[in-house]
């Protein structure tokens, strides 16, 4: 069971490393800085693969426990305090990646309109043009 508890606070380490990696970036995001965003990305997914490999982990460990085996009380207190704090881990890396999204889309949508206001400046640019001086340059040339 000792085992399951020691993964169980590996599991909760690694979740609060995604979540301080989340905070920092957030805070860069909110200022319109996604120099970082490829970085960001792939440390997540690597701590994602760790949390994937002690899940393993657990999982393993729980399948070699006896259906008849008795649970300590302390262990079942350690156990459900660890999956509290799982839970609270996850609940808020779920808002903050709400939040991710949001800057990004954000980010996205003023590029698209910056983009559509050079357009159109380019067409009204293009209507001051004047036909008759490109014609006389032909001409001379």
């Amino acid at each position: 069971m000792t085992r399951i508890i020691s993964l169980l606070n590996e599991k909760n380490h690694y979740l609060e490393k995604f979540y301080s990696l989340n905070e920092v970036e957030l805070a860069n995001f909110a200022q319109g800085m996604f120099d970082n965003l490829e970085h960001f990305y792939q440390t997540r997914e690597k701590i994602l693969d760790v949390l994937k490999y002690v899940d393993s982990q657990i999982d393993k460990a729980h399948n070699e426990i006896t259906p008849d085996a008795v649970m300590a009380t302390e262990d079942r207190k350690q156990i459900k305090e660890a999956l509290s704090i799982k839970d609270e881990y996850v609940a808020r890396i779920i808002e903050q990646d709400i939040q991710v999204l949001v800057c990004i889309e954000t980010a996205k949508n003023s590029i698209i309109r910056e983009l559509q206001d050079v357009r159109r400046n380019r067409k009204a640019i293009g209507g001051y043009k004047s036909k008759s001086f490109d014609s006389q340059l032909d001409e001379e040339a």
